[in-house]
């Protein structure tokens, strides 16, 4: 234990007595003073030593050690720390939150706690932003004990309800959630905005499951939830994917007779899209007014997901006759739409009629949406020319779409190109390249590969796929072993795969890109992660009903041919949604059209 941390853990009582004493007698206020320095985590102590000094009849004036930070605010950060002169000059509470934001990364905690009591004495301790950050960076440094203490005295000092709530969402937007809920908890107090905060915050950091939990924790507390609350708890329910919980949320919003207003009316479309009933979201378009873009942008970007081309460009049209106009977000869904569908003449004549017609400046996203779509239909170079043609510096997104097009149509030497100006390569474009390699039969550049990985420390991102079942969200990853009912799955699996090879299916060998035999090729197929959650839909679910599976990358050509041939066999209707977009496998033919 450091002295810092020793000194900190001191009762607070003993330093009150010593305050008090070194007051009386006029003595070893100087010494008091380098204490509290090194004991620059403690709010309260030094919070009371300033009301001393103030008070007391020894004025500042009278304390020439203190006299100097007290007038200048500058003064008193020189005097705690030899740290960098970055801001030193300053006593701006931004420039307070930068140094916190640094200490992050560097895991200072000297500065930290020298941070700490600069942002006391300049009066800011109960400042929400810089409270958040304080408290965040103390737990980055796992300085937790400290963390917490700072948590109770915030909660046991601030009273006003929003200063609380502005807290607890400054947390959140730093990924701090589990901060922000301990937060929550000791509040004695809380209102709908309080809950919101954190319900949103959640959602925002991608916790979905805990964001409904929270969402039924207020139902629970008598907390009426508004138009706020469904937004939040509707998005939540639209990237989990969640059926069920979709259409209870949306049934509860009826009940409480909560008014749509356009957010409400985009968002609904939005879940249902994304929960696979892309016929819910039409009907809802329909019976809501469409008076505001982000309504229409909804359901093109619904329609465009469920690879629906040309559905979406009938809405469109739609919209101009309602006398609508498109923004930047319309011509996305519109584009992408025809990249998940091949229709390239068709998107260019809508990427010219964006700034041509309606002059909107083409953005980053939308030139990243014809490279994808050049580049899945072929048109490699004149996706590339289009990167070089364009106005602005592209950024990662696009060099990856490209280096993605590569991949598929075994373009080695552009794809060299595309990840040489990556900036920062992540384990997805390492993936891409290696699979290319391996693709061409090229071992040993995909080595190479893989050793750069190895040497940069850079991991797989593993694929999972979940399925929802009654209340339940049952997630899987490839060979999962984890399931308490797994070797029910692998026997249902087992028997799967054999019908479907009894109907003619040929497991693609060549996908999997390593240099090893075709059995051990064959069973490192056999067991991706969306195969195990069919598995489980099939094992848990009634003949006939629709099995519904989300996954977090795209699906393999491997799966999706096995799937295509098990919706036949099994005559359901089997709807995958990945992260490009929906598939709806029935009678044997996938909604993609083979094309994604």
């Amino acid at each position: 234990m450091c002295f810092v941390e020793y000194i900190y853990m001191i009762n607070f009582i003993l330093l009150k007595q010593i305050v008090d004493i070194s007051f009386r007698r006029r003595k070893n206020v100087k010494n008091l003073y380098t204490l509290i320095q090194f004991n620059s985590n403690s709010v309260i102590v030094m919070e009371r030593i300033m009301m001393k000094v103030q008070r007391s009849r020894y004025s500042a004036y009278n304390l020439p050690f203190l006299s100097d930070s007290l007038r200048n605010p500058n003064f008193f950060i020189h005097s705690l720390s030899s740290s960098p002169s970055y801001y030193s000059s300053f006593t701006d509470h931004r420039v307070l939150h930068r140094v916190l934001q640094r200490c992050k990364v560097s895991m200072d905690f000297k500065t930290v706690g020298k941070t700490h009591a600069r942002i006391i004495v300049l009066g800011y301790a109960a400042y929400p932003s810089l409270v958040a950050s304080l408290i965040s960076t103390y737990a980055t440094c796992r300085k937790f004990h400290i963390s917490h203490q700072v948590l109770c005295y915030i909660t046991s000092h601030v009273s006003v309800l929003f200063k609380m709530n502005i807290i607890i969402e400054n947390l959140v937007k730093v990924g701090e959630c589990d901060i922000a809920k301990k937060l929550f908890g000791k509040m004695s107090v809380r209102d709908v905005v309080t809950w919101n905060t954190l319900i949103g915050g959640y959602v925002k950091n991608s916790r979905f499951l805990d964001a409904l939990r929270i969402f039924k924790g207020m139902l629970n507390a008598k907390v009426e939830p508004d138009g706020f609350t469904f937004a939040s708890v509707i998005t939540g329910c639209a990237r989990l994917g969640a059926l069920r919980n979709a259409k209870w949320v949306h049934a509860l919003m009826v009940e409480k007779r909560i008014e749509l207003n356009y957010i409400l009316s985009a968002a609904l479309i939005d879940m249902y899209a994304k929960c696979g009933r892309i016929d819910v979201s039409k009907q809802v378009f329909e019976d809501v007014k469409r008076d505001h873009v982000s309504v229409w942008n909804a359901m093109i970007n619904g329609l465009a997901s469920h690879g629906l081309a040309l559905d979406a460009t009938v809405v469109f049209s739609r919209m101009e006759l309602d006398n609508v106009l498109p923004d930047y977000v319309t011509f996305i869904g519109i584009l992408a739409a025809c990249s998940h569908a091949g229709l390239v003449e068709e998107g260019r004549k809508y990427f010219d009629m964006m700034h041509n017609r309606f002059l909107i400046q083409p953005q980053l996203e939308h030139y990243g949406t014809m490279v994808d779509l050049l580049g899945r239909s072929g048109f490699l170079e004149d996706a590339y020319a289009m990167i070089k043609a364009m106005p602005m510096e592209p950024d990662v997104v696009i060099w990856r779409a490209l280096l993605s097009a590569c991949r598929t149509h075994r373009k080695k030497e552009l794809g060299e190109i595309a990840i040489a100006k990556i900036s920062r390569v992540e384990s997805g474009d390492f993936v891409l390249l290696s699979n290319m390699y391996c693709s061409l039969n090229n071992w040993s550049s995909a080595e190479r590969v893989r050793q750069m990985m190895k040497k940069g420390g850079v991991h797989k991102k593993r694929g999972k796929s979940w399925i929802e079942l009654g209340d339940s969200i049952h997630q899987f990853k490839a060979a999962d072993q984890s399931h308490a009912e797994m070797k029910a799955i692998y026997r249902v699996l087992e028997g799967l795969i054999q019908r479907a090879k009894l109907e003619g299916f040929t497991p693609l060998t060549d996908l999997v890109l390593m240099d090893v035999s075709e059995e051990e090729k064959e069973e490192n197929l056999s067991f991706h992660s969306e195969k195990l959650a069919l598995a489980y839909g099939v094992l848990k679910s009634s003949p006939g009903t629709k099995i519904r599976i989300f996954k977090n990358l795209r699906i393999c050509q491997d799966c999706h041919n096995w799937m295509k041939i098990l919706s036949r066999i099994l005559q359901r209707e089997i709807i995958v949604r990945d992260r490009i977009r929906f598939h709806q496998f029935e009678g044997g033919f996938c909604s993609c059209g083979d094309y994604w």
